[in-house]
């Protein structure tokens, strides 16, 4: 059941769930497994223009059959809002009015240093690292996501962005 007010939610967010981590060249995803069992990184997405990004999450989204879509949200270390974040939200506004699954925020502080110490802990090479840490990022905010108690953060199309 869903109830919501003006920025949050009490949700059990319907699966599979895609999840994205907005770079400044490429974007990382990962999606979940229908019982929100098992999250698997995929191949992270050029970072173009705006129409480029939503046509591939939105085929992201029917490939996969995803019902929820979660973006990481670059809250500053103190937990306030910076000019990245507010540009975040901005798209995140973007993608509810476009995308037909409901579209959430998730805190991704230090989601970038955790992907980068997963995958030397599983043995990637430095040089490879760079290519797969943002949908290794992605999966870290989407397991964040799935596990967190915190209420979850729901971006409304009718917001206005910024």
């Amino acid at each position: 059941m869903e109830t919501a007010n003006k920025k949050t939610a009490t949700y059990v967010p319907r699966a599979p769930v895609l999840a994205i981590d907005l770079g400044e060249k490429r974007v990382g995803v990962a999606i979940s497994d229908a019982l929100s069992i098992s999250i698997t990184p995929l191949a992270a997405l050029r970072r173009t223009s705006w129409k480029q990004m939503l046509r591939s999450v939105d085929e992201l989204v029917r490939r996969f059959d995803a019902q929820t879509v979660v973006i990481g949200f670059p809250l500053q270390l103190n937990g306030s809002t910076g000019d990245a974040a507010l540009g975040t939200r901005s798209i995140a506004i973007k993608f509810a009015r476009s995308l037909s699954v409901p579209v959430y925020l998730q805190d991704e502080r230090l989601s970038s240093v955790e992907a980068e110490q997963n995958l030397r802990k599983d043995g990637h090479k430095p040089d490879r690292i760079s290519d797969l840490v943002d949908s290794e990022a992605a999966a870290v905010i989407l397991r964040d996501f799935l596990v967190s108690g915190e209420e979850r953060v729901l971006v409304l199309a009718t917001e206005q962005t910024s």
